[in-house]
C-alpha cells in the first residue's frame, strides 16, 4: 500500500521578502541578547560564589548574625537568580538559532521549533511576572496586617 503525501508535507516557506528581512534582523538581535544573557548569568554565578566565600570568611562583618543568618546565604541568592534567568535566555538563544537555520534552508520544522522556543520564552516570562506580582501582593497584605496589629 502506497502512502500518499499531503501537499503540506513538502510545504516550503513562502514568506514575503520584507518578513524574511524582519525575521533575520530579529534573530540577530535575539542572538546578541541571549549571548549577553549568558554572560550575565555567568557573572551572577561567579559573583554569588565570590560573595558567599568572601562574606563567609569576614570576621565580624556579619550584621545579621544576631538573627542567625550567615552572609554567605546572600551569595546563594545570586546563584538562584542566575538559575531562574537561565531558561528564558536559553529559549531566546534557541529561537535565534532555529530561526537562522529555517531562513537559510527554507525548513518549516526549524521555523516551527523557532516559534515554539519564542512561545516558551514569553510563557516563562509571563508566569514569572505573575508569580512576582503575586509575591508583591502577599508582601503588601502581610505588611498591612503587621502594621495594623
Amino acid at each position: 500500500m502506497i502512502e500518499e503525501k499531503s501537499a503540506f508535507d513538502n510545504f516550503e516557506l513562502n514568506l514575503p521578502p520584507a518578513v524574511v528581512g524582519f525575521l533575520k534582523e530579529t534573530s540577530s538581535w535575539t542572538y546578541f541578547l541571549s549571548i549577553l544573557g549568558f554572560i550575565g548569568i555567568g557573572l551572577m554565578v561567579l559573583f554569588g560564589a565570590f560573595f558567599s566565600v568572601v562574606m563567609g570568611l569576614m570576621p565580624g562583618g556579619n550584621p545579621y548574625e544576631s538573627m542567625g543568618m550567615n552572609m554567605s546565604y546572600f551569595g546563594l541568592i545570586y546563584v538562584v537568580m542566575a538559575f531562574v534567568y537561565f531558561f528564558p535566555v536559553l529559549y531566546l538563544f534557541n529561537f535565534s538559532r532555529k530561526m537562522k537555520s529555517a531562513l537559510a534552508t527554507n525548513n518549516t520544522d526549524d521555523l516551527t521549533a523557532a516559534f515554539s522556543n519564542l512561545k516558551s520564552h514569553y510563557k516563562y516570562l509571563g508566569i514569572f511576572i505573575i508569580a512576582i506580582i503575586s509575591l508583591y501582593i502577599l508582601i503588601f497584605v502581610g505588611a498591612l496586617f503587621t502594621g495594623l496589629m
